[in-house]
Order: C-alpha cells, then structure tokens, then sequence
C-alpha cells in the first residue's frame, strides 16, 4: 500500500473526516480470504466476499453527524473487517453520510440530510454541500445494488440513527412506506435482536434515506433510532451491544438466528399526523424536555403556527420527533397511535 491508501485503511474515519465533502479517487485491498475492499469515496466502503450470496446489504450512520453512537458501531465493525476480525460473507455497503456535520458536531452543517433524498436535493433551486453529497449517496447506493445482476436478489438498509430529545421507548425504528406491500416479520424480529421492539409505520412517501432504497429498489430499510444523542465517548456502548451484535451476525452469517414471531413482542405504532412548521410563528404547546412518546389525548393543543391551533386528535396520541426549530416546509412534530400487531398484513 502507498502512504495515503494505508491511511485509508489504517483509520477509515479519520481518513473520511478528513475528506469531510468527498474524495476523487478511489482504493483498493484484498483480504486473506479473498474479500475485496473498495473505497469509492470518503465514508464509502464497498465490501465484497470472495464468494457472493443472494444479499445486498447497506448500513449507514452519520446522516446527522451528532448522532454519535452508530458511528463508533460502523466505525468498529469496519476496522474489524480490515483486521479480518470480523467475517462477511454478503456484499455489504458502509456509508459514513455526513462527515462534515460529524467534524461540527451539529445534526447537520447546512440543511438536514435526511429531507434530502429521492430527488429532493435538486429541488428548490438551492445548493449547498449537503445537497450534492446526498445525491452522491443516491448514486452510490444505485450503483451498489446494480453492480451484480439478478431479480431475486434480497437488499436490505438499516440507516442508523439516534435522537435529540429522551424517549418513552428508548429504541425504535420507522417503517418507511411500502406502497401498499405488505410488512415482514423476519425484519420486525431481526430489529427486536437489535433491541428495537417499537416501530412507526409511515403511511406516505417521505424524503429519507431508508425510503429512498425502499423506493427506488424494493429493499427492506428502516430508520433505526438506537436512543439519545451523545458526543463521542459517552455513549453507553452496552446500551447498543445488541444492535452491533446483530449487524455484525447479519454481514457474517447465511441468515440470522430468529425466534419464532410472537405478535406481543413488539409494539406497533401508525401515523396519526404529520405538522409542518408552514410559518414562522410556530410554536410547540410543550416543554423542550417532554420525551419523544409522551401520550396526549383527544383535543389537547399540540401547537400553534401562525396563530392557528392543532389538537390531538385521538385520545393517546403519541409525539415523535418534536422540534420547533426545523425550516419552514419541513415537518415540526409527528403524532402516532398504538395499533395490534395481529391487524397488520404480515409475511
């Protein structure tokens, strides 16, 4: 390896750190095994075993670069595969997003990330650096599920996150619309062995990453929101032990070890309201420090914008997501209702 390419591989994010907005050029590595390592970009690591199975699968953190635990997961698990530490035996695509927000310390530099995508960074007539590397991003993941042919294969995306505020239920994940599809178990149970219990259903199309590989490639992505944002070396890494031991069992092994799916393992939620910040007097009829999943009930004011009141408008209505501060046009609070697991479509 030349100096720069052992840098690369030395430290991957501390190279992309470094290379905050991209690199224009690309390395290369082979393990002992065969398993080829390839760097399109910073924060891009394609890895591909010597022997391919039917899977495609993305993880990828840093969307927003405060959200600092699912970076130190990738961030592990990669230089474990480099050390040939950690097996894999799927093609796998790492994606580190936003590496200038991380260099911040902020949720992002310029705009949020993820209302960037399936087209949304080219909307508007606006651009900014976190525009052109979410569709970068776009493409990568394109290229990644096109490079090998086949029309059964099975692609997957756990786009990693954590949250702002203290959560009710500390660990959950969205379900990104799935056009009338119906929803899998085998991913409601892989997302409990990851400690994830509570999933939202999205119920329309929204401008995030996991909706963008759900859209565009019919893979199974979520949202995972893996608790509260802290700053590096803070996090309470046995709090996550479970979700890098299950991404590390799903790159390494042909399928994942699951239980058999019971129903009342898992709680469900579906969209009830999405508001949006429409002006800018908009205000939030609650504390800063009221926890994501906080229940209101039927007609209690949820906020007001423009001078205009929003209600709940079911008795437990939960909160998700609060913040007042988001651009206008951008969603300011999602409400969500409890529904039974045994309603649902499942397969």
């Amino acid at each position: 390896m030349n100096t720069t390419q052992s840098t690369v591989f030395n430290d991957f994010l501390q190279w992309t750190r470094d290379n905050e907005w991209g690199y224009n050029g690309h390395f290369e590595t082979r393990l002992s095994d065969g398993t080829q390592l390839t760097v399109w970009d910073s924060g891009v690591l394609v890895v591909e075993p010597a022997k391919t199975t039917d899977k495609d699968i993305v993880i990828s953190c840093a969307v927003h670069g405060n959200e600092t635990a699912p970076i130190e997961i990738c961030r592990d698990i990669i230089q474990d595969i480099i050390a040939e530490k950690q097996p894999v035996i799927h093609r796998t695509l790492f994606l580190i997003a936003n590496p200038a927000s991380i260099n911040v310390g902020r949720r992002f530099v310029e705009e949020n990330m993820n209302r960037l995508f399936s087209g949304a960074h080219s909307e508007g007539g606006i651009s900014n650096p976190e525009r052109e590397r979410a569709a970068k991003l776009e493409q990568y993941v394109k290229r990644f599920y096109q490079q090998v042919e086949g029309t059964n294969r099975r692609r997957y995306h756990y786009d990693l996150h954590t949250a702002i505020r203290d959560s009710k239920r500390e660990k959950f994940a969205v379900y990104p619309f799935t056009h009338g599809k119906p929803y899998k178990k085998d991913q409601l149970l892989f997302l409990l062995a990851c400690g994830v219990d509570t999933v939202l259903l999205n119920k329309a199309a929204t401008t995030t990453f996991s909706y963008f590989s759900v859209n565009e490639f019919g893979a199974d992505a979520f949202t995972v929101e893996l608790g509260k944002v802290r700053p590096f070396g803070e996090n309470n890494r046995d709090s996550f032990a479970a979700a890098e031991r299950s991404l590390r069992q799903l790159i390494a092994q042909p399928e994942p070890q699951l239980p058999n799916f019971d129903p009342q393992q898992h709680f469900i939620f579906a969209e009830a309201q999405t508001i949006n910040r429409m002006n800018q007097d908009f205000e939030l009829n609650f504390a800063d420090d009221v926890a994501n999943f906080t229940a209101f009930e039927k007609g209690d004011l949820l906020a007001t914008d423009g001078g205009e009141p929003i209600y709940a408008q079911h008795d437990a209505e939960h909160i998700i997501f609060p913040n007042a501060k988001v651009a206008l046009g951008q969603r300011a609070l999602l409400t969500v209702v409890r529904v039974p697991t045994d309603s649902l479509e499942l397969v």
